[in-house]
């Protein structure tokens, strides 16, 4: 089976291909495992979900042929029936996996004396011809044969006759497809958690650049406490490793294999589950063949953990974009990751994280399209299911980008560290340490609370800060001040004195990064 990502030694952009979908793909790559492929900003080409906008009237128009399901029927179908009903147009992004699940199938029922020898060899070499015409794109996708898995049997049978015939035998389009979609989702799985680490790879060298860097922490986005931003950036990173453990155990409870369920209740005929399910790297056989055909579980938990790695990346985004304006300026954004404005001269956007902002209510949205699209649906399959598909490539190709562009965006930026530094005096940022100096001296915390209260209350009316206070002036206040109380006010000495674990003291912050820089295999 191929590799889901592919590397190269060349390094290209991804920003004008996320800002403008029309450009996501490249016109000269042969669709790949994900649907077609596009280089990141290593230049690893990492495949993507197929376009799912596809002009139906231009595939090759043919002469209506009877469906494999027609024996029962006295007539075709309406254009309009055909044209609303097919799913070609969008799940032939499952080609590969399907032709996997057929290659397993086919050796299984040939073992199991289904079929002869000869006709298996037949089959395999008519799917690999079939494979290979595909990703030479020159296969012809038909829409009166409703789907990727009707057009390649159909094609199997144009090729090589009668033994095509046998393949369906202990089948139904119910297992195959879930089958199929439950490899894409695996391997889509394992693509976005090369990009997580990529991301956090990119946010830790960041952090590592920007070494003893003092920023104001916020919370209700007002002044709060001084922090590194080593502390501030790996806070993300921390998210964003339980974004990949999440997808992980997604991983690990979407990989059983449903294939041999049939249309719900099983078969009859003496076919492996075992054998095909090990065949495809699955756990094991799905345990309950109706379940097997109806469960969506696993794309909702899919679509979900996609939903809260776009609310971290979202927030991010965020975070940067304010830190970006003019009334922050606590970082320039490259010219290589900015945009312009058509009218404004001097305007200079950071148009990568606002589109990681909005992309994140697309992620979302797919996952309420799936969440709708299941609520009311009986046992066991149902034609609504139809429409998972799309939301979850959408979702798969939307985060993708949103990953690549964040972890490009912050090889780009530098931070301002003068304007950081002339920032930093307002809001008394010291007060809590201040705080904790009283409590070391014996003084509860809410008596503490109060008198650091008073001393911040003083410094407003005189427009100063904490430190430059007097002695005397504190011991107004209360007489428990001493000289020692100058050794944990301004920012730098406030931050050297937290000390508990996971604080943004620059022994414990240093910690964080040697964990992170050994797990992460950062030289």
């Amino acid at each position: 089976m191929d590799s889901i990502l592919h590397f190269s030694p060349t390094t290209t952009s991804l920003f004008s291909s996320f800002s403008n979908s029309s450009n996501f793909y490249s016109a000269s790559s042969p669709p790949s495992l994900l649907g077609l492929v596009r280089r990141n900003m290593i230049g690893r080409e990492v495949v993507c979900a197929a376009k799912t906008e596809v002009d139906v009237s231009a595939m090759e128009l043919k002469p209506k042929e009877n469906k494999l399901w027609g024996g029962r029927f006295q007539e075709s179908v309406t254009d309009a029936v055909e044209r609303f009903t097919e799913s070609v147009s969008f799940d032939k992004a499952l080609y590969k996996h399907d032709i996997m699940g057929s290659r397993a199938h086919a050796s299984m029922l040939a073992k199991q004396g289904l079929m002869s020898i000869s006709d298996k060899d037949s089959i395999l070499k008519g799917l690999d011809e079939i494979e290979r015409r595909i990703e030479k794109g020159e296969f012809v996708w038909r829409t009166d044969r409703e789907d990727v898995h009707m057009n390649i049997e159909a094609a199997l049978t144009d090729m090589i006759g009668e033994p095509a015939k046998k393949l369906h035998t202990a089948r139904s389009r119910n297992d195959q497809v879930l089958t199929d979609f439950r490899l894409w989702c695996r391997d889509a799985i394992d693509s976005i958690i090369e990009r997580i680490k990529y991301l956090q790879v990119a946010l830790v060298t960041l952090a590592l650049e920007n070494k003893g860097l003092i920023v104001p922490g916020y919370t209700h986005l007002q002044r709060a406490q001084p922090v590194l931003l080593q502390h501030l950036l790996l806070a993300y990173v921390e998210q964003l490793e339980r974004d990949a453990a999440r997808l992980l155990d997604c991983r690990a409870r979407l990989n059983f294999c449903p294939l041999g369920a049939c249309a719900l209740a099983g078969t009859g005929l003496p076919i492996d589950r075992f054998m095909t399910s090990k065949a495809l790297g699955f756990t094991a056989p799905m345990n309950n063949s109706i379940d097997a055909v109806s469960d969506r579980d696993f794309v909702l938990e899919f679509l979900s953990d996609n939903s809260i790695t776009a609310i971290h990346l979202s927030r991010l985004g965020e975070e940067w974009v304010l830190w970006a304006s003019e009334e922050f300026g606590f970082i320039t954004p490259s010219d290589s990751v900015s945009t312009g404005s058509s009218i404004m001269p001097q305007k200079k956007n950071p148009d990568p994280m606002e589109l990681v902002r909005g992309k994140s209510a697309r992620v979302v949205g797919d996952l309420v399209t799936l969440l709708t699209l299941c609520k009311g649906l009986p046992l066991a399959y149902n034609r609504d299911l139809q429409e998972d598909k799309e939301p979850v490539f959408d979702s798969v190709k939307t985060i993708l980008g949103m990953l690549e562009v964040s972890a490009e965006f912050a090889q780009n930026i530098t931070f301002n560290q003068e304007r950081i530094k002339n920032a930093l005096p307002a809001g008394h940022l010291d007060a809590t340490t201040l705080a904790d100096y009283l409590v070391k001296k014996g003084v509860p915390f809410r008596t503490s609370h109060d008198i650091v209260g008073r001393s911040v209350a003083l410094c407003v009316s005189k427009n100063c800060q904490l430190k430059d206070l007097s002695l005397d002036e504190l011991r107004s206040i209360n007489p428990v001040f001493d000289t020692d109380v100058y050794e944990f006010l301004g920012v730098e000495n406030a931050v050297e004195k937290f000390c508990s674990y996971g604080s943004t003291g620059s022994a414990c912050v240093a910690d964080q990064l040697n964990y992170w820089m050994a797990k992460l295999e950062i030289s």
